[in-house]
């Protein structure tokens, strides 16, 4: 495995490779010392020109736990700042060592570019670029909804299993989303038959092309009885004209998990969100709290997931066709 660029890369042999591998390292977490050898003497640089909170802490833990040295490079506050480019960061990390750079831009193509133009020999790992691909966030929801969904019964024990049938309801910002595209990559990879709602104003152009059912009315998804449901952050940010959706209290109104809908599920039905939540708006606090909302457990299993990818990056197994 030289790079991990997009969860579309990842055949359903080498996205369980890395399930199994996570859940592996996922029970070394419990013990009193959580640290292990494996990438002793290897530099791994987090490269983020875009603010983040959980995935850039998530690869440093994972990265640390591993036992690697750690560099984080913020554009904030760097040359970039200054006007530096991709390219010459590119070389000044390659002439500091770096083994992998973990990056997240705000340019989607931007670690395809990083791992494919020869400025730097380390192996990429996108964090998020654009609104592209998250291949790592799509992982672990993957991981949490094995654990639960597949390996429930068993310890949560899920080895070499996959998605086979497993309902997974999307709902939300769709069309701003990495998240979203890269989990409908993985998800269908690994056998799940995944359904999309949104109005259909945050819903992309042919989106009918998709591996995937769309529906318009979030109830309406709901009576399906999805084993999960996966709520997509509403991401304003990302929004430069008006007119996606009437008012914030409507969105919620309408595509909200609120706690009659949470009601509606069913009782084993998961509840995810990556995360930063809007509550109140896309998910509410009723719902983000119920006991059958893993979004805390997320969190937990990105640091699992994220010492997978970094170990079988730089010292597990090399399959073609990753990157």
């Amino acid at each position: 495995m030289k790079h991990l660029l997009s969860a579309k890369d990842l055949t359903r042999t080498e996205a369980v490779e890395i399930l199994d591998t996570a859940a592996t390292m996922a029970q070394t977490q419990g013990r009193e010392i959580k640290k292990l050898p494996a990438l002793r003497g290897k530099t791994v640089v987090n490269l983020f020109y875009e603010d983040s909170t959980r995935t850039r802490i998530s690869f440093e833990a994972a990265a640390k736990r591993l036992s690697a040295d750690v560099i984080n490079f913020s554009a904030k506050g760097s040359s970039v700042s200054k006007g530096e480019s991709l390219k010459d960061t590119a070389q000044t990390l390659q002439a500091m060592g770096a083994d992998a750079v973990v990056v997240r831009h705000s340019a989607s193509g931007a670690p395809q570019q990083l791992a494919t133009s020869g400025w730097i020999n380390a192996g990429v790992v996108n964090a998020g670029d654009g609104t592209h691909q998250h291949p790592t966030q799509a992982l672990l929801d993957a991981f949490t909804l094995r654990r639960h969904l597949v390996g429930e019964g068993n310890d949560g024990d899920a080895h070499g299993k996959d998605l086979a049938g497993v309902k997974i309801t999307i709902v939300g910002d769709v069309v701003h989303s990495r998240v979203a595209r890269s989990n409908i990559d993985l998800l269908t990879t690994l056998g799940a038959r995944v359904t999309l709602v949104a109005p259909p104003t945050l819903l992309p152009a042919r989106v009918d092309s998709w591996p995937v059912e769309v529906y318009y009315d979030l109830d309406v998804a709901i009576d399906q009885n999805p084993d999960a449901i996966i709520m997509l952050r509403v991401q304003a940010e990302r929004m430069s004209t008006a007119g996606f959706f009437p008012s914030a209290h409507e969105y919620a109104r309408l595509y909200g998990l609120d706690r009659n809908r949470v009601n509606r599920l069913g009782a084993k039905t998961a509840i995810l969100h990556p995360g930063p939540m809007n509550r109140g708006i896309e998910i509410s606090a009723y719902a983000a709290d119920s006991s059958q909302a893993f979004i805390t457990e997320q969190v937990t299993n990105g640091v699992a997931v994220r010492m997978a990818v970094l170990y079988l990056l730089l010292a597990g197994s090399t399959q073609e066709g990753v990157s």
